[in-house]
């Protein structure tokens, strides 16, 4: 891995300006255009049909579900859905492109005006978006894994003419920490909702960024470069270092920073360029002449709004303010939408939402881990759980009890009150039952009674212990306190 010759002093001189490009596949059945499923790892070229290999002749039509699923983004983004906007031809040759361009939205776009609220390590900051946009999108070239890919590339089409929506955000972020904050909200916003599964390694979420360079306190931009392969969370951050520091390196060298596309080569850590920063109008944009405008009315618009679930910000805050939890624990119980829907159904259940996360960030989820489970086909109902946090909190179960009865409901997948009635683990509160066991361990230890008796009141805790031990653990703690008192005097 590379490592900088730039001098940690020399870099604090400058500021990065960041903004990201996101291209996200719908989570539709099919194509956006034609009736081709939606399939990876399909048999290269079987996913195709005249309209998405651009056949003379061949009509595109555009998917309502498609639309729906970017007008969900554009809200949840808190974009302003224009009511009527209009696809574009993108014109570039490319093996992969076999219209010899992309249906794209330019000047129209679908969605614009948004923004996204992200915590950064320096705090709450809001993100601009600039455009919610929709494009199909190419195939894919392959240029290794045959016997002879050190002649030629290989072409698979299935991709081309799947639905994409691109989210444009304003260059607000000033570090690669932020970039990677604000992709990683953007991917949980759109999965909560249901507008895409983002799986990175299936090519459902890619991303480029535009990085620039200047001194700090100065208000112009400097000459930007826009970084592309950044196919992995972890790739962007280290892209975005090595590109910051490439770019004060060059100026302080005296050189100038080429407006440009490059490449992040993940072997060497480095950014390489690829070819000159095209302009819009390299792209020769047009109408697109095979498709009507698309129009949103207010009803339709109303319509989609009203099937939005609770974004994941604001169920975090109402968890915080409705069950007092922290914003540690909100955070957690809202990272995906099954997550917060089982909390929500188990605290019902238990009458108790601050315990009840507790037992969800923790026991439960540690169960999880080790198990290599997700919460959405957790062996443990939310209704079984609720039940054995309000069994604690009645008194019937000690908290020892229950961690040692949740393994079992986990591997059973059954109540906790059927456990407890096979097993006879019901916790003694019966005041008679108690002064039968704590005489029993009186009499089993009368040197710390009489070091009881003495002064020594922290012997209590051993003693508590003993009968808590005596009782398999199913006195209830609070009672045994109250019977060794009364029976030590």
């Amino acid at each position: 891995m590379a490592v900088s010759a730039v001098a940690e002093s020399v870099l604090t001189k400058y500021e990065p300006v960041i903004g990201l490009e996101v291209h996200v596949q719908l989570g539709t059945k099919t194509k956006i255009f034609c009736s081709c499923p939606v399939e990876f790892g399909a048999a290269p070229n079987t996913n195709v049909c005249p309209v998405c290999l651009g056949l003379p002749g061949a009509l595109p039509v555009l998917s309502r579900q498609a639309v729906e699923l970017a007008i969900d983004a554009a809200i949840a983004l808190h974009c302003k859905v224009n009511p009527f906007s209009r696809f574009a031809r993108k014109n570039y040759f490319y093996p992969d492109l076999p219209k010899g361009y992309q249906i794209s939205q330019y000047d129209q776009p679908l969605a614009e005006h948004g923004y996204l609220d992200v915590l950064t390590p320096a705090g709450k900051k809001r993100i601009g978006v600039t455009r919610v946009h929709m494009e199909d999108d190419a195939g894919k070239s392959i240029h290794d894994g045959f016997k002879d890919s050190d002649r030629y590339t290989y072409v698979d089409l299935n991709r081309s003419g799947t639905p994409l929506i691109e989210i444009v955000s304003e260059p607000d972020m000033r570090s690669p920490d932020e970039a990677y904050v604000y992709l990683t909200e953007i991917k949980q916003v759109l999965q909560y909702i249901g507008v895409s599964d983002c799986d990175m390694e299936k090519g459902q979420l890619r991303c480029d960024a535009n990085v620039s360079v200047r001194l700090r306190g100065e208000q112009k931009f400097g000459t930007k470069a826009e970084v592309k392969n950044l196919n992995s969370f972890r790739f962007l951050k280290m892209a975005l270092q090595h590109e910051i520091e490439r770019q004060v390196e060059l100026i302080e060298s005296g050189g100038k920073v080429a407006q440009e596309t490059r490449l992040y080569n993940v072997e060497t850590g480095r950014t390489v360029g690829m070819r000159s920063k095209e302009q819009a109008h390299d792209y020769r944009y047009f109408p697109e002449p095979d498709l009507v405008p698309l129009r949103v009315s207010e009803h339709w618009l109303h319509e989609v709004k009203n099937r939005l679930p609770e974004l994941p910000a604001d169920r975090r805050d109402r968890f915080m303010s409705e069950y007092g939890i922290r914003e540690y624990d909100a955070q957690v119980l809202t990272l995906t939408r099954e997550t917060g829907d089982y909390f929500e159904a188990a605290a019902k259940a238990a009458g108790d939402g601050k315990t009840t996360a507790n037992w969800v960030t923790g026991d439960l989820m540690g169960l999880l881990k080790a198990a290599g489970k997700e919460i959405s086909n957790s062996p443990v109902k939310a209704e079984h759980l609720g039940e054995l946090v309000a069994l604690i909190n009645k008194g019937e179960l000690s908290g020892k009890l229950a961690k040692d009865i949740l393994p079992k409901m986990f591997e059973t997948g059954e109540a906790p009150s059927v456990i407890v009635e096979r097993e006879g683990l019901k916790q003694i509160s019966d005041t008679g039952a108690l002064e039968k066991i704590v005489d029993e361990v009186i009499a089993a230890n009368p040197k710390q009674v009489e070091q009881y008796k003495a002064g020594k009141t922290a012997v209590m805790g051993f003693l508590v212990g003993q009968v808590m031990k005596a009782s398999r653990g199913q006195a209830n703690p609070a009672a045994v306190n109250e019977v060794l008192k009364k029976r030590l005097g």
